[in-house]
């Protein structure tokens, strides 16, 4: 493992806990994708990992060994891009040779430029030399991230990296990600709503809800307003439908989680169980999960969308395709509370 993350704490200030995580591992040489809701503390953990910020309890182990005291050396191979990135005001082979001219150490500075810039699907000759001013929005990300990838780091920590972009660019800086994971063994780690892209692409996946993780792999989140009807805890949809769960053990539940691997999906209406929930729902994505080379199926249900994963070979047989109608099945118990 890369990292491993013992008891680690981290707050803003005299704020509430940002981050409070008992434990994470993350592997090396592979792309791990953060999800959860804005709050959920995605953008403090690429932070705490890059080591630009302090953490207020906990330990990070990095490469083997304990990070205090190697925090600077460390830096040198860890690089972050930010949501919004911003250049300096010169041209764009100056602004991706920067950090390579800082480190003073690598003798082919040309070549590096122009590799990165290849990477993210410009090409160094038509913007090499151009100004920064020159940019749109995209180029400007595609720019950024070009700079980091010259720099051919041990880790890429990605914060959103298409959010702001067009269509085109978000496509080439999630393409130019996986390529420094498969030809340099850079291990990165991105927080992004794009989640088709995450689950296709990912070899790990980590589910974080109010600075806590809550799971790994495809989650769903339940959040909303639960009730407590004839002793269990009910969560009803806008489309009139609900989700029954048993009452936690203690404390007053926010939310619920829910794991694709505990959702059955069916195309006619199943017979009813002892406490299963049945509902009904739309297929509105299918997505081929690189890390278990089976299938993610998400069918909107009322306001939310719910995950389930299946074999290819069971998704031919029933002939699944976006917006077909579909049932889902799983029990009370699967509903866990976080």
């Amino acid at each position: 493992m890369l990292y491993e993350i013992r008891d680690l704490k981290q707050r803003y200030g005299k704020g509430p806990l940002s981050l409070d995580i008992a434990e994470l591992s993350i592997r090396s040489s592979g792309i791990t994708g953060l999800v959860g809701p804005n709050g959920s503390g995605k953008s403090t953990l690429l932070k705490v990992l890059s080591f630009l910020i302090t953490y207020q309890s906990g330990s990070i182990i990095f490469d083997g060994l304990p990070s205090e005291g190697r925090e600077g050396a460390i830096r040198r191979e860890v690089t972050y891009l930010l949501q919004d990135s911003y250049l300096l005001n010169r041209s764009v082979y100056e602004n991706i040779a920067y950090g390579l001219k800082l480190r003073g150490d690598v003798p082919d500075i040309k070549e590096r430029v122009r590799e990165s810039l290849t990477q993210v699907g410009l090409d160094p000759e038509k913007f090499a030399q151009r100004p920064w001013y020159q940019l749109s929005g995209g180029e400007v990300q595609r720019v950024a991230l070009a700079a980091r990838l010259a720099l051919r780091p041990r880790v890429l920590l990605l914060d959103e990296p298409t959010a702001n972009v067009d269509e085109a660019s978000a496509q080439l800086v999630m393409e130019a990600a996986v390529s420094a994971a498969n030809e340099y063994g850079t291990t990165v780690i991105v927080a992004t709503h794009d989640l088709a892209w995450l689950y296709e692409m990912s070899t790990d996946v980590v589910s974080l809800y109010r600075g806590r993780v809550v799971g790994s792999g495809a989650e769903n989140l339940l959040q909303g307003k639960w009730r407590l009807t004839g002793g269990y805890m009910v969560r009803e949809f806008i489309d009139g439908q609900a989700v029954f769960a048993y009452q936690p053990q203690s404390g007053r539940p926010n939310a619920a989680m829910l794991n694709s691997a505990g959702v059955r999906l069916f195309v006619e209406r199943p017979d009813a169980a002892h406490d299963m929930n049945i509902i009904r729902g739309r297929i509105v994505q299918m997505t081929l999960e690189r890390a278990t080379d089976s299938v993610l199926v998400s069918i909107e249900v009322g306001e939310n969308v719910i995950k389930t994963r299946m074999e290819a070979a069971e998704l031919n047989r029933l002939e699944l395709c976006p917006s077909k109608m579909v049932y889902l099945t799983f029990s009370y118990a699967a509903v866990r509370w976080i």
